[in-house]
């Protein structure tokens, strides 16, 4: 499946207006993003049922539709299995489902988060029609998982990473895994505005023990961590600045061994669609 160097990673396709999502849809594509991530947030990731990525695969010709973050907890293996069957052929061949393991203060079933998605990936493909190896990807961070995607998907998507994990995640992957970063971002040159924005962004990530002990390996502290984070720590986790910024962070990301970097944008407004900033930013990244 051709992701493309970069995509868009965004809640609005998932919480915001469908009409709005679908025209968003059609015209990142004309602007060269090649996949198009169907963002979560903690407590409120996409059902799986898949119908938000029709809404985007009906609106495109060619990019990839990615619902990023389907909960192990929340979907049984064989529903999804049978919605991704259940797309035309023509559409499955642009879809690539994500999975993850939520969190423990979020699901309540929550245990031994490497057995569950080990079984979940079991339960696929020993399901009538699977899904395949190659349409699914994992949300991981950390090295079991990492290696857990390597050897049963298509590769692995860090989330709230800098360049110096990705680094690291390619190393472990070895050459041939997909590694598809998400790099948040806030187009605001004003530093006290836009880390204002980008701590609002991180804060319900800075208690998820998976992303602590991430961030802990990454080289912070607790005290970065603390008071909604450290200059130190927001900056490296969340580019701001202009769009040349923006586009000098991504491609630190491919540079670190990214086969491809999901870009996020940050605003103030909950779910919004940031179509000036996207298309600012599309005139500064690397093409197919």
């Amino acid at each position: 499946m051709d992701v493309s160097p970069v995509g868009v990673w965004s809640t609005a396709f998932t919480h915001g207006d469908p009409d709005r999502a679908r025209a968003a849809a059609c015209e990142l594509e004309e602007l060269g993003y090649g996949t198009l991530w169907l963002g979560g947030t903690p407590g409120g990731n996409p059902s799986g049922d898949l119908h938000s990525s029709l809404n985007l695969l009906t609106a495109t010709r060619h990019a990839v539709v990615a619902p990023s973050c389907i909960s192990v907890w929340n979907l049984p293996p064989e529903r999804l299995a049978a919605a991704y069957q259940g797309l035309p052929a023509p559409y499955r061949r642009r879809t690539l489902v994500g999975l993850a393991v939520s969190h423990a203060e979020i699901a309540a079933a929550y245990q031994r988060p490497y057995t569950a998605m080990s079984a979940y990936l079991d339960a696929l493909d020993a399901s009538a029609r699977p899904l395949p190896k190659a349409a699914r990807i994992l949300g991981a961070h950390r090295p079991l998982m990492t290696q857990l995607a390597a050897d049963r998907t298509a590769g692995v998507q860090p989330y709230l990473v800098p360049p110096s994990h990705t680094a690291r995640a390619r190393a472990a992957l070895g050459a041939g895994p997909l590694l598809a970063p998400v790099q948040t971002s806030v187009v605001d040159t004003d530093p006290v505005t836009a880390r204002a924005t980008a701590r609002r962004a991180i804060r319900p990530y800075l208690t998820k023990p998976n992303y602590v002990r991430t961030w802990m390996e990454d080289g912070f502290t607790r005290d970065d961590l603390a008071d909604g984070g450290s200059d130190r720590f927001v900056d490296s986790l969340v580019v701001w600045g202009s769009v040349d910024v923006v586009a000098q962070r991504v491609a630190a990301h491919l540079e670190a061994g990214a086969d491809h970097v999901a870009l996020q944008i940050v605003t103030d407004t909950p779910h919004a669609f940031p179509l000036t900033a996207w298309r600012a930013v599309a005139e500064r990244l690397p093409r197919v």
